[in-house]
Parts: C-alpha cells; sequence; structure tokens
C-alpha cells in the first residue's frame, strides 16, 4: 500500500472505531486527523492552524447569531402562540392534534432551525395534549420528532449557512429560498401519514374550521413569524447579508420576547445567552475540528477517489443519485449532522454536480438526509430527546416511526430526481 493509502486507511478506520467507541465526535474528527498528520510527518502546527482557518470566516459569524435568535424565540413563550395558530389552520381534521403538531413544527421552525430545539419547546407541549386527548404516547412522540425535521429545511436554518461555507460560493439566500418547497412537501407528506393512521385508530377530531378565529391568531403570532421575513426577505433582496441580517433578527427577537409577548425578563436573557453560548461553543468546536479532517482529505486527494470509485460503479446518473443518499443516510445513522455537512460536502458535491444536480438542490438533499439521521439509531440526538420529553422507550418510538421514515423516504426521492421543487424560488427570485 502506497504511503497515502495507509495515511487514508489510518484517517478513516481510526475516524470510524473512535465512532463506534463513543468517542465525543468533536475528539474523533481531531484524534483520527492528528495520527493521519502524524503518520505523514507533518508538524502539528498544522492542527493549529488548520482550526482558526476553519471558524474565520465571515459567512460563519451568521450562525451565533442565528443559534441566539432561535433561543430568544423560543424561550420568549413564542411555543403557545404557534400552536394556536396551527391549530386554527389544521385542528379540524381527523387528527387534528397531529395535523398541529405537524403545522407548528413548519411555524416554530422556522425560527429556531433546530429540529432538537423543536423537539424539546413543542413536544413538552404538544405530546401531553395529544395524549390527554386520546391519541397514543408513541405515535404522538414519532410525529413530533418526524415533523421536527421540517425545521431544517424551513429558513434560517444555520446548518445551510454551515453546507454554504462548505460547499464554498454557494448563496445562502438560494439556500434559504430551496428550503421552503422542500419543508412544505414534508409537512403534506406527514400530514398524509398521520390522516391515514389518525383514521385507522380513530383518533378525534379538533374544533370546526372558524376563519374569525384564524385571523386573530395570525394577528397574536404576526411579531414571531415577521423574524423570518425580517431575515429572508433582506437577504434575498441583497439589503444585507445574511450575518447583517442574523444580526438584526436578534435585536428583533429579544425586543419581541421581552417587551411585546413578555414571555422573558432580564434574568431570562441571561439564562438563554447561556444556553446559546453552551450551544455554540459545540458547533464552533466541530467546525474547527472538522477543518483538520477536510485539510487531511484533501491532502490526500480523498474526494477525486471517492468520486472516481464510485463513477467506476456505474455511469448511470440514477444509482449514482441513489448511492450519494444511502451514503448521507448511512453516515446520519453514525453521526451527527454538522460533523456530516462538513465532511461529506466537499467529497460529494463533485460527484453530484458531475450528475447534473445543482449545488443548491444537494444542500436541501444533505439537509434532509442527516435529519432522517437525526430519527435513527444509534446517534440519533432527536429521537433521544423525543423518547425522554414523551416519556416512551426508544424501541417503541422506533417502530411507531416507521411509516413516518417511508412518507420521509419519498420526499427525499422526488427532491433528488424532481429538481425544480427546489431550485423553483431560487431561479424565480434570485436574478
Amino acid at each position: 500500500m502506497s504511503i497515502n493509502g495507509t495515511a487514508i486507511a489510518i484517517l478513516l478506520i481510526s475516524f470510524l472505531v473512535m465512532i463506534l467507541l463513543r468517542f465525543p465526535i468533536a475528539y474523533a474528527v481531531a484524534l483520527s486527523s492528528i495520527l493521519c498528520l502524524l503518520y505523514q510527518g507533518l508538524p502539528l502546527t498544522t492542527v493549529c492552524q488548520q482550526m482558526v482557518k476553519g471558524i474565520s470566516s465571515f459567512s460563519l459569524m451568521s450562525v451565533p447569531f442565528f443559534i441566539t435568535m432561535g433561543c430568544l424565540m423560543g424561550s420568549g413563550g413564542i411555543s403557545d402562540k404557534l400552536i394556536a395558530l396551527a391549530d386554527s389552520c389544521v385542528g379540524w381534521m381527523t387528527g387534528g392534534m397531529a395535523m398541529v403538531n405537524i403545522v407548528a413544527s413548519y411555524f416554530f421552525g422556522g425560527i429556531s432551525g433546530s429540529a432538537s430545539a423543536d423537539t424539546a419547546s413543542l413536544g413538552s407541549i404538544l405530546i401531553p395534549m395529544m395524549v390527554d386527548q386520546g391519541y397514543d404516547d408513541d405515535f404522538s412522540t414519532a410525529v413530533t420528532i418526524t415533523s421536527s425535521c421540517e425545521g431544517l429545511l424551513v429558513p434560517p436554518s444555520h446548518n445551510m449557512v454551515i453546507y454554504a461555507m462548505s460547499a464554498g460560493g454557494v448563496s445562502v439566500g438560494s439556500l434559504f429560498l430551496a428550503g421552503y418547497v422542500p419543508g412544505a412537501l414534508l409537512a403534506v407528506s406527514l400530514m398524509i401519514g398521520s390522516y391515514v393512521i389518525s383514521k385507522r385508530r380513530h383518533y378525534p377530531k379538533g374544533d370546526k374550521f372558524s376563519l374569525k378565529r384564524l385571523f386573530k391568531q395570525l394577528g397574536t403570532s404576526f411579531w414571531a413569524l415577521a423574524a423570518v421575513v425580517i431575515v429572508v426577505v433582506g437577504v434575498v433582496g441583497g439589503w444585507f447579508t445574511a450575518t447583517e441580517s442574523a444580526a438584526i433578527a436578534v435585536i428583533y427577537s429579544l425586543i419581541v420576547s421581552v417587551f411585546i409577548y413578555k414571555g422573558l425578563d432580564l434574568k431570562g436573557v441571561w439564562k438563554t445567552l447561556e444556553q446559546c453560548v453552551d450551544t455554540l461553543s459545540i458547533v464552533l468546536i466541530l467546525i474547527s475540528t472538522s477543518s483538520i479532517f477536510g485539510y487531511c482529505l484533501t491532502t490526500l486527494h480523498v474526494p477525486d477517489l471517492a468520486a472516481n470509485a464510485i463513477i467506476g460503479l456505474t455511469d448511470n446518473r440514477i444509482l449514482i443519485a441513489l448511492l450519494l443518499n444511502v451514503i448521507l443516510l448511512f453516515l446520519g445513522c453514525i453521526m451527527d449532522m454538522a460533523p456530516i455537512i462538513l465532511i461529506a460536502t466537499p467529497i460529494l458535491l463533485p460527484i453530484a454536480t458531475s450528475i447534473g444536480i445543482d449545488p443548491v438542490q444537494f444542500g436541501i438533499m444533505i439537509v434532509l438526509n442527516c435529519g432522517i439521521g437525526l430519527l435513527t439509531p444509534p446517534v440519533g440526538a432527536v429521537l433521544f430527546i423525543g423518547s425522554a420529553v414523551g416519556k416512551v422507550k426508544m424501541e417503541k418510538v422506533v417502530k411507531a416511526t416507521l411509516p413516518f421514515y417511508a412518507c420521509m423516504i419519498v420526499v427525499l426521492m422526488m427532491i433528488t430526481f424532481i429538481p425544480q421543487i427546489s431550485m423553483f424560488l431560487p431561479k424565480l427570485l434570485m436574478k
């Protein structure tokens, strides 16, 4: 085996071994990279240089602002208002509370951008509410965790910013626009699955639809939903960058949460900012250590080798696209979302573009694949959170989630093979 081949083996095998041994992902990424560099005889100062380089990015500055915005809005009494708005929209249907759960996740995801935050915040309210109304606890939890993935697609999602940075030169505004239709399609797919199950199990309907009630709830929720409009319209319209829009959104969220909805006081703001720092530290550590890993992959020409290997298996574009999804789904079972985006994007994006997949479309594919991974054992963070919030055994939740996995895979295939789903809005508005 050549020196490069041995170095690649050391990098990848040591990484997988540490993942299987349940090392924290940042440690696994960093240690495997260090072993690879030591074998190649490169100075360890490279580690520090690449870590600093990885987080020295202007576009990356928007990530802490988006995380702070989500924390402030999530802690500021927004959840109840969005649930009421969703109830006024779809609560009248069969399995009404399941529909409310799904639609509320679409609204809340546009504010938090986090599946974990969605599950923890909305799940703590909706799961007990659904159980009290006669829904099974495993079904209620399954609906909550699967619908939380809508928030990964609906802007402003900080994972979109991480992908844009990893892909290099991809427009954040285009990614934001590209997520709306796939997010709505995912919501509709989950609603269809919920409706079928609700009919079979005779779950209850909610109150009759009232246009007056809908307008009332829209008026109440307007201030929360306006935060998303500020970010998306500002970026797409070219009035300010993603970082500037995120900073403005933080100030707006603070004003809304403290002075309009009055869900936070000064003490609550400081506590929320502490949570933001905890979350942000994890994200930045992952980005910096993944930068070393990416450097090793690049210098060893792993992206080129992977592209040649996959294309060598088949030249059928459909099979290559399916294979890309299988790889991402597998990675989602053993890794968290941010490191997958950071590590897999430089390897798989050239392959995707070689078969005609637009980088923006591929970004949506990666995010949805990673979202499904968050719901799958053994490393499904959202699965664990949902199980804890719903007080249901994980095995029972996984079994109840199986029909929803099918719904999500159908949407994933549609996004993969029908580019217009992702590209319609960017092409229409980003001219």
